[in-house]
């Protein structure tokens, strides 16, 4: 191909480079646009109908006083260490507290299976995803908010907490854990 015939975002092609739309491309470009905005009018049922939003307890909260309430509670309820990180194991129906920062989450929950507690979560610095692995539980935890669900346990075992939100160079070292005994 010539130079001549090259042409770029600056200088326009010479003669007609465009047609108006076929009628057949209309007819789907305006199935496409009616089938969005079905989508988009049904967003609100979905959120206050769907079973894929947790009921969770949602508040805003200052990184130093989540902190200071992580600190009581494993100043509270620590049974030990797993590689530098305090393991915590509170009693039945507890509100257990659990922080993401660059590049750890803390503390090592330990759980009883079939036993309800209210665990709260929130990030220190940047967002982060929780993902426990291998369970399909995934969510976006954001500084400044303190982000509660009830749960129970219903199998034992351990399960990884996966970052799941890249949050910087040490992103892939980001696992914690959570220990569920019978």
């Amino acid at each position: 191909m010539s130079v001549d015939k090259l042409h770029s975002g600056i200088v326009a092609p010479q003669g007609v480079w465009w047609k108006p739309a076929a009628q057949q491309e209309r007819v789907w470009v305006t199935v496409a646009f009616v089938w969005c905005m079905i989508l988009f009018a049904s967003m609100p049922f979905w959120h206050f109908k769907g079973g894929q939003n947790p009921s969770g307890i949602r508040a805003k909260v200052a990184a130093a006083d989540f902190q200071a309430r992580t600190d009581r509670f494993v100043k509270e309820y620590q049974v030990g260490t797993d590689q530098g990180i305090p393991v915590v194991q509170a009693p039945a129906g507890s509100d257990l507290y659990l922080i993401g920062r660059m590049w750890s989450w803390y503390p090592v929950l330990k759980l009883k299976k079939g036993t309800e507690y209210t665990l709260h979560f929130t990030s220190m610095d940047v967002n982060h995803g929780l993902s426990l692995f291998p369970i399909n539980l995934n969510f976006q935890v954001v500084p400044g908010y303190d982000y509660a669900l009830r749960v129970v346990p219903n199998q034992s075992g351990e399960f990884k907490i996966i970052c799941n939100e890249f949050c910087g160079i040490g992103h892939h070292t980001m696992v914690g854990k959570i220990i569920v005994e019978d």
